[in-house]
C-alpha cells in the first residue's frame, strides 16, 4: 500500500492489546493471525496479573510460554493494574459515579490509596520479574487514577505509565500528550458510534506524529469492531511505522532500551 499523501515519513502508530490475560487470550487469536501478514507490526500487550481475581496468569504456563514467544519476536510487554476491577469503596459524589460506574467498572487504581497501589504494583512486578520480562511501562485499568496510586506509580521505578491523554514519564516529569483511537463494542449502537468517531478522529489527527490504537478484547467478539480493527492497521501500516511504546519514546527522547 502507498503512503497517503498526507503521511509524514517520520510518523508512527502505536498498537496495543489491553487486558492480556489467560481468559482473553484466545480473543486476541484472529486479530493475530491476521497481523501475520504484517510481520513489522510490533504490539505493545497490556498484562494483567489477576483479571477479576480468576487466578495469576503466572500460573497458566501455555500462555506464559505464549507471551515469552511474543516478547522474543519485539512485541513489549507493559503492567496493566492488577486485578482489572474497581474494587474501593462506592464513590459518594455525582463526578464519581459517572467516573467509576456509568464509564467503566474497570478502574482499579481510580481510588486506591497509595499503600495499596504500591502493593498491587509491586504483586505484579514480582511475576514479571519471575519470568525475566522488563517492565518499564504501566497502565492504570481505565486510565484511571487516584492521586495516591500516581504516587505509588511515580515511586515503583516505570519509565513511563500512560492515560487516555498521553505519556507521563515519572522520571524527567515529561508529559507527551497523544491522540488515541479507542472503541465502546458493548452493545450494537456503540459499535456504529464509535466506528464513525474512530474514522473522525484518525482524519482529525492525520498529521500528528504519533497515533495510539488501544484494542480491547471485547472488540474483538463482534465482526464489524474486529474487521474495522483490522482495516484501521492495515490502513495505517501503510504511510506510519508501527512502533511498541517503549521504542517510539526511545526513539522520541534518544535513549536506548
Amino acid at each position: 500500500m502507498a503512503p497517503r499523501p498526507d503521511s509524514r515519513p517520520d510518523s508512527a502508530f502505536l498498537l496495543s492489546l489491553h487486558d492480556v490475560c489467560p481468559a482473553t487470550w484466545a480473543d486476541y487469536q484472529p486479530l493475530l493471525r491476521a497481523l501475520e501478514r504484517h510481520p513489522r507490526i510490533p504490539l505493545t500487550l497490556l498484562v494483567v496479573p489477576d483479571f477479576h481475581g480468576g487466578g495469576r496468569f503466572i500460573e497458566d504456563k501455555a500462555f506464559c510460554q505464549a507471551l515469552e514467544q511474543r516478547r522474543r519476536r519485539g512485541d513489549e510487554l507493559v503492567l496493566h493494574g492488577y486485578f482489572h476491577h474497581d474494587d474501593s469503596p462506592p464513590p459518594t459524589t455525582p463526578g464519581g459515579w459517572v467516573r467509576r460506574r456509568l464509564l467503566t467498572h474497570e478502574g482499579e487504581f481510580a481510588a486506591l490509596d497509595g499503600e495499596t497501589a504500591a502493593a498491587r504494583i509491586q504483586r505484579g512486578l514480582a511475576m514479571f520479574h519471575q519470568l525475566g520480562w522488563p517492565a518499564r511501562g504501566f497502565v492504570p485499568p481505565g486510565w484511571m487514577t487516584s492521586a495516591g496510586s500516581r504516587a505509588a506509580i511515580a515511586e515503583a521505578g516505570f519509565t513511563y505509565w500512560t492515560d487516555r491523554d498521553g505519556f507521563h514519564c515519572p522520571g524527567s516529569g515529561l508529559f507527551l500528550q497523544t491522540p488515541t483511537l479507542v472503541w465502546s463494542a458493548r452493545s450494537p449502537w456503540r459499535r456504529g458510534l464509535f466506528q464513525g468517531v474512530n474514522r473522525a478522529r484518525e482524519w482529525a489527527h492525520r498529521a500528528a506524529p504519533v497515533l495510539r490504537l488501544a484494542v480491547h478484547p471485547v472488540d474483538m467478539r463482534h465482526q464489524r469492531s474486529r474487521r474495522a480493527w483490522i482495516t484501521t492497521i492495515e490502513r495505517l501500516a501503510g504511510c506510519r511505522r508501527a512502533l511498541t511504546k517503549s521504542q517510539w519514546l526511545d526513539e522520541l527522547t534518544g535513549e536506548t532500551a
